[in-house]
């Protein structure tokens, strides 16, 4: 994939790769263990070394990814104590932000986030981990970003940043089809305004997810 960007534009340049190394790490396509190539990135993406140094150094800066050396930068492995802490995080901020949205999700977005949802399933069916970390994420990002708080949107963003390529590397693992679709069951609850029953079926859903990776070696 090249970013199609004019010369002259190095503020849009960067930012242009950095979203898209980013999404990359969201969605489970840059993976734990991997070793990443500045000069094979910049190549791919059709762009010079620097924006891609720049990126990666803002994806460390985060927690995404760690600068080793010069030459050596990768996802870092996931440890016991830091898949607990992350784990806490989740279920302190993504139930929250899925009740704040309720009020905020009408007929259109709602049609949205089931289409999303059915595309999430086909994914399931088809033993697909990529297309089913892209569709999950599309699928609670819609949600956390309706309720107008992109601090909070952000910030659980930065616990994805850190979750999704271990999520990715399991799902490749394991499946996904041992996972119970607690989706349909946050849009019920959104269809009819029930706050609660979306936070507790969103709190299910990350419980659920955590049950598949904690039979992952830790």
């Amino acid at each position: 994939m090249s970013i199609p960007l004019a010369e002259g534009q190095p503020a849009a340049l960067h930012a242009s790769v950095y979203n898209e190394l980013r999404r990359r790490v969201l969605t489970g396509k840059i993976v734990p263990g991997i070793g990443l190539s500045t000069r094979g990135l910049a190549v791919e993406l059709g762009v010079s070394q620097m924006p891609v140094r720049d990126a990666l150094s803002r994806l460390a800066a985060e927690g995404a990814v760690a600068i080793r050396s010069k030459r050596r930068i990768e996802v870092p492995a996931m440890d016991a104590a830091r898949f607990t802490d992350l784990l806490e995080c989740r279920l302190l901020l993504e139930p929250a932000a899925a009740a704040l949205a309720v009020p905020y999700i009408g007929p259109l977005l709602l049609r949205e986030l089931r289409a999303t949802d059915a595309a999430l399933d086909r994914a399931v069916a088809g033993g697909d981990p990529i297309a089913y970390m892209e569709a999950n994420h599309a699928f609670h990002f819609a949600i956390y970003r309706a309720n107008g708080r992109p601090i909070l949107a952000r910030a659980i963003e930065a616990l994805w940043l850190q979750f999704g390529p271990f999520m990715r590397l399991v799902y490749g693992r394991f499946g996904t089809s041992g996972l119970i679709d607690q989706h349909a069951v946050a849009l019920d609850a959104i269809a009819r305004g029930d706050a609660e029953g979306a936070r507790a079926a969103i709190a299910a859903d990350i419980a659920d997810g955590m049950g598949l990776l904690g039979r992952a070696s830790l």
